[in-house]
């Protein structure tokens, strides 16, 4: 008579080999059980309000280089990453430096915090100055310049952690999924101003300008995996408390007297800090300031959509 093995059995199948193997190829075989295999945990992303690194990349004895914001060790990421999917830094170049880099990511999204300068990449040569927003495509060589006397402080989100979960390499230049694409500080306020003056409609989280190109307009998205948006909040007003399924890393560009709700708890915005939205987590945004708040948001929104899984809700 045999003895039936409970599922819920944890230490019943818990990644046993093969009872029997013949070759080298059956012999890497492991089996679990459904009541081991469905509750691995895994750390939860933390909030996360990045000053140190923001600090180093303007600290004005600062050398050229890359301050990576890594929560790698919090999460259990064997590479570096802010949340599983996306990692961010600030990029400092001291005046007449540049600094090339080439991460293995699909694309990446930029900000010009301060400073002006010019970005090469591909034979193409764009120039930026403060509020700029560039986005550009993975599997080039990417050489940045400043310019001008005083240095130059840029905002650089990319999705590296994806292919480094799978061990993949960045795209071939011409495969690209996407277009080096500059969105001016100048067009960006004209944008907001004509959100600013549309009728507000209570099922938006916020006034926002979403950044496409033409090759991402269908999807709405600045990149297949990541969405950018510049959020807005005019002063006394908050967003309704909502949650979804991407993680966000947030940008406090405009922003005094404001701060964020996160499952409870209050985060005051600091000036160019960025922030750590965890997936799933209520969360809301107040500008108890006398001016327009104005805050970009990266997300892995790109991959949920695509995967039907964002699960945006209002909690109010």
């Amino acid at each position: 008579m045999s003895t039936a093995i409970k599922p819920a059995d944890a230490a019943v199948l818990d990644g046993d080999p093969p009872m029997q193997a013949d070759t080298d190829a059956q012999r890497r075989a492991r089996f679990f059980n459904s009541g081991n295999a469905f509750n691995l945990k895994l750390p939860a992303v933390p909030r996360a309000r990045f000053d140190a690194e923001r600090d180093a990349a303007f600290a004005e004895d600062s050398p050229s280089g890359l301050h990576p914001m890594d929560q790698s060790d919090a999460i259990g990421a064997p590479f570096p990453a802010t949340t599983p999917l996306v990692l961010a830094r600030y990029l400092r170049l001291t005046p007449g430096d540049t600094l090339t880099t080439r991460f293995v990511a699909s694309g990446e999204v930029i900000y010009a915090i301060v400073g002006s300068g010019t970005t090469t990449i591909a034979g193409e040569t764009i120039a930026w100055g403060p509020g700029d927003v560039l986005v550009l495509p993975g599997g080039h060589e990417v050489s940045h310049t400043a310019d001008g006397e005083a240095a130059a402080v840029l905002w650089v989100v990319t999705n590296e952690p994806v292919l480094a979960f799978e061990g993949l390499r960045a795209p071939t230049p011409d495969s690209a999924r996407i277009d080096p694409v500059h969105y001016t500080a100048d067009e960006i306020a004209r944008q907001i101003e004509v959100l600013t003056n549309m009728p507000a409609n209570e099922d938006q989280a916020g006034v926002a300008l979403i950044f496409a190109s033409e090759r991402t307009a269908d999807s709405r998205n600045a990149m297949p995996s990541m969405t950018l948006a510049m959020n807005t909040l005019a002063p006394g007003q908050h967003q309704r408390p909502h949650r979804h399924n991407a993680a966000a890393i947030t940008l406090c560009v405009d922003g005094p007297g404001c701060f964020s709700m996160i499952d409870g708890e209050r985060i005051d915005w600091s000036p160019f800090s960025t922030m750590v939205t965890p997936p799933a987590e209520v969360h809301s945004h107040h500008n108890g300031g006398a001016g327009l708040a104005r805050f970009l948001i990266v997300q892995d929104g790109g991959l949920h959509y695509y995967a039907r899984t964002m699960g945006f809700a209002f909690s109010d």
